[in-house]
């Protein structure tokens, strides 16, 4: 089942030519459109499906600094930042909320990781307190009397309302000018003399300079028809809503579950760290680089073959811009939710939060995360295209920081300052020889 979205309308009118042309409708593309309006650049947002309908609406809501890569953290606080700006400028709750993230275990070595990292909090101003095991129990009151060895609080973090986030940034970008196009794939680039002169759509040609693949988990695919290698594999995940709820907190992380509370009340609920890897041509085409992502995540990930390995994102193949591409073919990457994971989310929540399981699940659903080998975001140029940049690769933070990822995306395409320092971000860091250190997830 679909998670709940605030759907919007698309402009009936497919422009003949646009400064810009961003494709993927999610949380990145969205942001990344409005910052290019805002800047009084002409943009057109193609979606193969409806805006935010793949991961940018299956995803916790959780705007974090906390525990993240070292990398990314300029991102975050730049996202942090650009959630306020967005829900004042634009006009409408985004569910933007500062409610501080509380995060409590019973792993030491957990434990020590978080206290570790406060090395990185002090070097980029997050405000971040580690809690005692009286003071983590205090602040998550699990039932049973169970006792947590300790745990953290950011004090600053918060989240947002996945259904309604990337709708309302896209529409704020249509009042700025943009136009959206939904049920509308795009099937590849027109290019002339190596620079990208158009964007094949299934409605016809957009004429630009300029385009800026934002197509999630199947950015990787759509690249790769150009010649462009994007290292991508995708994990999926499970994910549930309650009806609503006693309000225990915000934004809950625990070694058994995480929990989010939504504006109406109700909790979006999921495993921590548990995904599912399905094998898939792209995945055996790409195991190489990601080997050590692999080894490092070995515990927390199951490994089978699913429905993926034969249609979506990541199997192989070709096709013509002139006849129908497998973006039409699946307008939503929608995965069936694991029935074995649901239930054992289910389990552990009842034993911790019998308040919040007894109000009962309302809907659940599947979803595909997509992955860079060393867990960051590829937010840069494409070399061998002029005019061609791409901002995917999220690898499970994208939503957080989907304002920053598209504000920096936004500054590349327009050739302005850059917002933070796109380095750690570039595509060629793959081919270029960098050493490849696997970040935090």
């Amino acid at each position: 089942m679909s998670p709940l979205i605030h759907h919007i309308s698309s402009d009936e009118t497919l422009p003949r030519s646009a400064d810009v042309v961003v494709i993927g409708g999610g949380i990145v593309g969205a942001s990344a459109a409005y910052c290019l309006a805002r800047r009084g650049l002409s943009v057109a947002l193609i979606e193969k499906g409806y805006v935010g309908c793949e991961q940018s609406s299956r995803n916790w809501g959780w705007c974090r600094r906390q525990n993240r890569d070292a990398r990314e953290l300029p991102l975050a606080n730049l996202a942090l930042r650009l959630w306020q700006e967005l829900t004042e400028e634009i006009g409408h709750d985004l569910g933007f909320r500062r409610c501080g993230l509380i995060y409590a275990t019973d792993d030491p070595k957990q434990l020590a990781e978080w206290d570790k990292w406060r090395a990185v909090a002090r070097r980029f101003d997050v405000k971040t307190r580690m809690l005692t095991a009286d003071e983590a129990t205090a602040a998550v009151p699990a039932a049973g009397g169970r006792k947590w060895l300790g745990g953290v609080h950011a004090a600053d973090d918060g989240k947002a309302e996945p259904w309604l986030a990337a709708p309302r940034i896209a529409e704020g970008a249509r009042k700025r000018g943009a136009t959206i196009h939904q049920n509308c794939a795009a099937r590849g680039l027109d290019i002339t003399n190596g620079q990208v002169s158009g964007v094949v759509t299934e409605k016809g040609l957009i004429r630009t300079n300029a385009v800026l693949c934002a197509a999630g988990a199947w950015a990787s695919a759509f690249l790769r028809m150009h010649a462009v290698s994007l290292p991508q594999a995708s994990v999926r995940q499970t994910t549930l809503r309650t009806g609503p709820a006693p309000d225990l907190g915000g934004a809950i992380f625990t070694s058994d579950g995480a929990l989010t509370r939504r504006i109406d009340g109700s909790y979006t609920i999921a495993a921590s760290g548990r995904a599912t890897l399905e094998i898939t041509p792209q995945g055996i085409r790409y195991a190489r680089p990601f080997l050590p992502m692999f080894i490092k995540r070995l515990k927390a990930v199951e490994i089978g073959i699913g429905r993926s390995f034969f249609a979506g994102p990541e199997t192989l193949g070709r096709w013509h811009l002139d006849r129908p591409t497998p973006f039409e073919r699946i307008r939503v990457l929608d995965p069936a939710p694991d029935k074995r994971m649901a239930a054992s989310i289910m389990t552990q929540i009842r034993a911790l939060f019998p308040a919040i399981a007894d109000a009962g699940i309302v809907s659940s659903w599947g979803g595909y995360i997509d992955f860079t080998p060393d867990a960051v975001p590829v937010i840069s140029a494409v070399d061998s295209i002029g005019g061609a940049f791409v901002a995917a690769g999220c690898s499970g933070h994208g939503f957080g920081a989907g304002p920053g990822i598209g504000h920096l995306a936004a500054d590349l395409v327009a050739g302005d300052a850059a917002s933070v320092d796109p380095t750690p971000f570039r595509l060629s860091r793959f081919t270029d020889r960098s050493k490849m250190e696997v970040g935090a997830f």
